[in-house]
C-alpha cells in the first residue's frame, strides 16, 4: 500500500523552534488527507553539533579522490565547539581529528535529532504516524519548511525511516503550484533525457556520460560543455521528459552550474528556456554535482515537479555509484 505525509515545520529556526508543525497524511486511495498538530522546541545544540560535524566533513574528506565541488575554496569556518560534545575544529589546521571522532560526532548528530523529535510537543505527531502506516508500506514523507538551511539538515537520520524500511524523504518550500503543460504528442516507449556534461576540470564526468548511454529505453542527448545559448536552444526546441546534469555546482547565495571552462551561469539565466521545457512535459532534473540546494530551489520557482541534487560535496565515486543505481531502478519502472 502506497502512503503520502506531509510534515510542514512552517516557520522557525534552531533557535526559536517550530510553534505550528503539521501532518498531513493521505491514506492509499484517499483524496481528502487527515490532519494533525504540534510543535518543536528550539534546538540550538542540534545546529551546533550539524555546522560542526559539515565542517569536520568537508575537512577530514576534501582531499580523498576528486570532489564535485565548485573549484573556489569557501570561506573557513570560525572554531567552534559544543559542551556536550567538545571537538574544536578550525579547517586550517585539523590534523589531529581522527575519523573516529568524526564517526563518535556523527552518532551525537543522530542521537540529539531523535531526542528532538521525541519531545512531548511532538509525540503526537509522531504517533499519530506509526498508528497509520505499516512496515510494509510505501511511504512517500514530504518535509517542508520556510527556512531553507533547515532542509539542509540530514533528516533521513530520523529514527521513523530506520522502522519503516519502505520509507522515502522529499523536500518542499512551503509554497508551490501546479506547472502548466501542453498536451504532448510522445513517444512513451523511449524516454527523453537531455544530459549537459559542464567544465569537467578536475572531475570524471566521461564515467556519467557511459552510465548513461548505457540507459535501456532512454533517447539520451549529450551536451558537452556547451555554450549557455546551446543549452537554452536545446531547451526551447526539445521535448525532454528529464534534465541531467553532471559537473561543478554551489549554492553559496544562489544556485549556479559550470557550463564550460569559461561560463558559469545561474538557473534564472535559464528561466524562459526552462520554463518552455517544463510546460512541454519536462518531469525531473537531476543535478549530480554538489551543494545543489539551492538549484532545487530555483526549480521549484519554476514549479517542475521533481528535482535530485545533492546536499553537500560528494566524492566522483559517490556521483557515480548514485547514477548508477538511481538508473538502474529506474530502468526497471
Amino acid at each position: 500500500m502506497k502512503q503520502r505525509a506531509l510534515l510542514t515545520l512552517g516557520l522557525g529556526d534552531w533557535q526559536q523552534g517550530f510553534a505550528g508543525v503539521t501532518l498531513q497524511l493521505w491514506e492509499a486511495g484517499s483524496i481528502t488527507p487527515i490532519q494533525f498538530s504540534g510543535s518543536l522546541p528550539a534546538a540550538p545544540r542540534l545546529d551546533q553539533i550539524f555546522r560542526q560535524w559539515r565542517s569536520l566533513y568537508v575537512a577530514l574528506y576534501g582531499n580523498c579522490g576528486v570532489w564535485r565541488k565548485a573549484p573556489a575554496a569557501p570561506p573557513t569556518p570560525a572554531t567552534r565547539s559544543v559542551s556536550d560534545f567538545p571537538i574544536d575544529i578550525d579547517e586550517d589546521d585539523v590534523t589531529h581529528v581522527s575519523t573516529a571522532e568524526f564517526d563518535q560526532l556523527g552518532q551525537a548528530l543522530r542521537q540529539r535529532l531523535n531526542h528532538w523529535l521525541e519531545s512531548s510537543a511532538f509525540r503526537p505527531i509522531d504517533r499519530q504516524l506509526r498508528t497509520h502506516l505499516s512496515r510494509h508500506d510505501e511511504i512517500r514523507l514530504i518535509l517542508a519548511a520556510e527556512n531553507a538551511d533547515v532542509l539542509r539538515y540530514p533528516w533521513q537520520l530520523w529514527q521513523l525511516f530506520e522502522d519503516y524500511p519502505q520509507s522515502e524523504l522529499a523536500l518542499s518550500p512551503l509554497n508551490y503550484q501546479r506547472s502548466l503543460k501542453k498536451p504532448q504528442a510522445k513517444n512513451h516507449d523511449q524516454v527523453s533525457v537531455l544530459a549537459v556534461l559542464g567544465n569537467a576540470a578536475g572531475i570524471d564526468v566521461r564515467t556519467d556520460q557511459h552510465i548513461l548511454s548505457a540507459l535501456p529505453g532512454a533517447d539520451v542527448t549529450l551536451l558537452a560543455e556547451p555554450s549557455l545559448d546551446d543549452l537554452q536552444q536545446r531547451l526551447w526546441y526539445g521535448t525532454w521528459d528529464i534534465l541531467f546534469f553532471a559537473g561543478h555546482s554551489s549554492s553559496e547565495t544562489q544556485g549556479v552550474l559550470q557550463l564550460n571552462a569559461t561560463d558559469t551561469i545561474t538557473l534564472m539565466q535559464l528561466k524562459y528556456a526552462l520554463r518552455t521545457a517544463i510546460t512541454q512535459g519536462l518531469q525531473l532534473a537531476i543535478f549530480n554535482s554538489c551543494d545543489g540546494l539551492g538549484l532545487a530551489w530555483d526549480l521549484a520557482d519554476l514549479h517542475i515537479p521533481q528535482v535530485i541534487v545533492m546536499r553537500e560535496p560528494v566524492p566522483d565515486a559517490v556521483a557515480h555509484a548514485f547514477l548508477k543505481h538511481f538508473l538502474t531502478a529506474f530502468a526497471a519502472g
